[in-house]
This record gives structure tokens, C-alpha cells and sequence, in this order.
């Protein structure tokens, strides 16, 4: 094998690297300036001026409040990226909370562009995933404990307590994406839903 050859593969698989790495922050913090007009439009928000970046920048109480319940699937999802928080500007980062209601359910759906860690801070949660080998993945959570959604793998989850509960999630990308799968229409709510979907007697 040619010398020039080897070289060219070698270049080529470095290249190759190189484009699908995450790239790094050229600097500390970069939150979003939000009244900057986008005439190229790109993954993260423009940078505002560093000398008028504050403590606010870095705090949010978007989700210290419930979601409104008051629907079909009795549940609600608030996702809080970089446009709504500065701070997690080109960080990768965005933030979720979720409140199900008795029988509440959150509708199956998946994120194209992250991972997602699920904290749940108050109830009992029946959560699911699948993966590509159409594998179900299933477990009963309690207040305190975390589950891993992998990036892009279909995933739902209901509440089988008997209160509310109080989600908190972090997901690896600063535009996540969901992509959700049929409608409410399609779905059942309620105590039989749960028990036409899970493995466990409830």
C-alpha cells in the first residue's frame, strides 16, 4: 500500500472525527442575548456582550410551578432551553418538568437529539422505554430515584400512585427536540390504559 493511500485514509478518518465531534466553548459563558436579530441561523442563540452578562443570566424559575393538568392525559411537560434560559447557551443543556395527576400519563414520544435523565421528586411512576430490537424496558420508580432515557428510543410514563407527582428532567442537548408518537385520540387514559400497556398488576 502506497504511502500517499495511507495517508489519505488517515486524513480522512480524521476529518471524519472532526465533524462529528461536539465542539468545545471558546469561552466561559455565552448567554443568550435575546433581543439580538438571527440573520444566520444556527445551532446555539448569539452570545450577549460579556460585559452585560449578570447573576440572572444563570438562574431560571420557569419550573417552579405546576403545568396545567387539566387535559385528556391528565399530564403536562414544560421543556426550558437556552431561549428561555441564557445561562445554557452552548452548554448542550436543556431543562424539563413534568406533573401527572392521578392516572395521568405522559404521551409516548422520543427526543432526536438528546439523552434524558428523569429525577422524580414526588409520587410513583411506571416508566417505559423501547429500544431499536423493539425491547421494552420497564420500571416502577419512587420519589427520589432517576431513569435514563437513551437519545432517540421511544419512551412514556404514567402515574400509579395515588398523588400527584413532580418530575424533574436534564437532557443532554440545547434543542432536544420531541417528536411524538399518534395523538391522544389514539390512546386510552385512566387505570385501563395502564394495565393494557404494562407487565405489572397494579
Amino acid at each position: 500500500m502506497s504511502s500517499t493511500l495511507i495517508f489519505f485514509i488517515i486524513f480522512c478518518t480524521a476529518s471524519i472525527g472532526i465533524c462529528l465531534a461536539d465542539r468545545d466553548n471558546l469561552q466561559d459563558t455565552c448567554p443568550t442575548n435575546t433581543t439580538a436579530t438571527r440573520t444566520v441561523f444556527f445551532d446555539d442563540f448569539p452570545c450577549k456582550n460579556p460585559s452585560s452578562i449578570t447573576d440572572a443570566d444563570f438562574k431560571t424559575s420557569s419550573l417552579n410551578r405546576a403545568g396545567d393538568t387539566n387535559n385528556s392525559v391528565r399530564s403536562s411537560v414544560k421543556i426550558v432551553t437556552a431561549a428561555d434560559f441564557p445561562g445554557l447557551n452552548t452548554l448542550g443543556l436543556s431543562i424539563a418538568r413534568t406533573d401527572l395527576e392521578v392516572d395521568g400519563m405522559v404521551m409516548p414520544h422520543f427526543h432526536p437529539r438528546a439523552s434524558e435523565l428523569f429525577f422524580l421528586r414526588k409520587g410513583t411512576v411506571l416508566v417505559t422505554f423501547i429500544d431499536t430490537n423493539n425491547t421494552v424496558f420497564q420500571a416502577i420508580i419512587k420519589a427520589g430515584d432517576v431513569i435514563l432515557f437513551p437519545r432517540g428510543l421511544l419512551h412514556f410514563c404514567s402515574n400509579t400512585g395515588s398523588e400527584s407527582v413532580i418530575a424533574f428532567s436534564v437532557l443532554n442537548s440545547q434543542k432536544p427536540g420531541t417528536v411524538s408518537v399518534g395523538s391522544t385520540s389514539m390512546f386510552e387514559t385512566g387505570s385501563e390504559l395502564i394495565d393494557k400497556i404494562t407487565m405489572y398488576e397494579l
